[in-house]
């Protein structure tokens, strides 16, 4: 993800914006969970009568990542990236500061492009990982080391195409899609501008890291929504290194859409996961149901 305004003035803007969204939902919880995850199919302690399917995997620190797709009875129940342990350690650091000491924000993260499963019954096309080792804007936000996993409904040529480049690269950014399919509580700091090859980004005006002093908590993990030419691209979670590495098991519930294009399998909630006999961390759209 990305903002052009500074912390102080995003955190304006959304004190703003609250009043627009706040009349729905209750705040974001974060539950704690047993994981019944396995690191592989139909092994005892997952839920009897399901199975994962991993997709292909990638090299990531001194580990792998991979994409999965847990199936009950043919239907998806959760989508998500799965990576060793060792895929945590052997992480690039940050890059030095630009001229005038100006952090390089996105321009200092490792992008990966995660193939999905064979069978894959969910509108998610690719999973785009990146690693931010210096994080990114707003300062004192965002700037802690972490992992951006973005969920994409479109293939990777379309969001390629997501460039300053196109001349119709403002319109498309400030085409926002119907209400109806916007999660509630979604806020985007104007103006509406995409990150080049990513979308425009929306966060939960609640999410803990982004309320004005003194109850502002730290980042350790919240939630987004993109969009670009009046679609809704993709979903993040965005999680810090130190958080995963904590080994939590926690489901958080997320805001829905009152509808969602295509028609598919969409989560209520994301979950973080780690499991001690695969020494496999895993990060999850979690909750799916059926919903157009």
């Amino acid at each position: 993800m990305s903002y052009r305004p500074a912390a102080t003035s995003l955190i304006t803007s959304i004190a703003a914006g609250f009043a627009l969204a706040a009349c729905a939902d209750p705040s974001p919880t974060a539950t704690p969970t047993a994981s019944n995850a396995t690191s592989s199919f139909d092994r005892a302690g997952d839920t009897p009568g399901t199975h994962r399917q991993y997709g292909t995997p990638i090299t990531l620190g001194n580990g792998r990542a991979r994409s999965y797709v847990t199936l009950l009875k043919g239907v998806p129940v959760e989508v998500g990236v799965a990576f060793d342990e060792t895929a945590l350690q052997g992480l690039r650091g940050p890059m030095p500061p630009m001229e005038g000491g100006e952090s390089m924000g996105h321009l200092d993260s490792d992008m990966h492009v995660l193939a999905m499963p064979a069978q894959n019954p969910t509108p998610y096309r690719f999973i785009e990982l990146d690693w931010n080792p210096a994080g990114h804007e707003p300062e004192n936000i965002y700037t802690l080391p972490h992992f951006d996993f973005h969920f994409y409904k479109i293939d990777v040529a379309d969001r390629d195409a997501i460039l300053p480049s196109d001349p119709a690269f403002l319109v498309k950014s400030a085409n926002v899609p119907a209400p109806e399919f916007m999660a509630p509580f979604s806020f985007s700091p104007p103006p509406l501008t995409a990150v080049p090859a990513m979308g425009v980004h929306w966060v939960d005006v609640r999410a803990p890291e982004l309320q004005p002093p003194p109850n502002t908590k730290k980042f350790t993990t919240t939630f987004l929504n993109g969009t670009y030419n009046g679609s809704v691209i993709f979903q993040e979670p965005m999680i810090t290194r130190e958080f995963i590495l904590s080994k939590p098991n926690v489901t958080m519930q997320i805001p829905v859409a009152a509808r969602s294009t295509p028609a598919g399998y969409y989560p209520s909630a994301y979950s973080i996961t780690y499991d001690a006999q695969a020494k496999e961390h895993r990060i999850a759209l979690t909750q799916l149901e059926w919903r157009n």
